[in-house]
């Protein structure tokens, strides 16, 4: 072998080495990429279905139900509500009324939450969160406009 195909030869594994390598990170970064929705968007069926995602919004007074460890909730983004179900402990600043954000999967039109944040103080809501619950607001007032100024 010439010099030369030496280092085309080395060049090239050097390059299907650093090619593989990038796919692979590349790969794990796709798999645990994970949106947020909000529960308008859940709705209008934008929401991957049997793919982990995240929703937020507020949690919808009346609506915790505990039996043991299980807890069922609603939560809206004041358009649209959205049935939680999570097995586990929840935050102690979880409460109704306060924003939250579940991290989960849809299934047959109720979120199971493998995981639930509560927010940690008044002032702060996740910046998604909060684009969607100014979203819905917006989307509201133009349906109550609508709906009075109609004959």
């Amino acid at each position: 072998m010439t010099p030369r195909r030496k280092r085309f030869a080395i060049a090239l594994g050097v390059l299907a080495v650093v090619g593989g390598a990038t796919a692979l990170v590349l790969n794990a970064f796709q798999s645990n990429l994970v949106f947020f929705f909000s529960p308008s968007q859940i709705a209008a069926k934008e929401a991957p279905v049997g793919r982990t995602f995240r929703l937020g919004g507020l949690v919808v007074a009346g609506s915790v139900q505990r039996e043991g460890v299980a807890v069922r909730f609603e939560v809206t983004d004041t358009a649209t509500t959205v049935p939680v179900q999570f097995s586990g402990i929840l935050p102690d600043l979880f409460k109704e009324g306060k924003g939250v954000v579940a991290q989960g999967k849809l299934e047959n039109g109720v979120f199971q939450a493998k995981e639930v944040l509560a927010k940690h103080d008044e002032n702060y809501m996740p910046p998604e969160a909060a684009e969607a619950l100014k979203n819905a607001a917006k989307s509201n007032a133009k349906t109550a406009t609508s709906v009075v100024t109609s004959p």
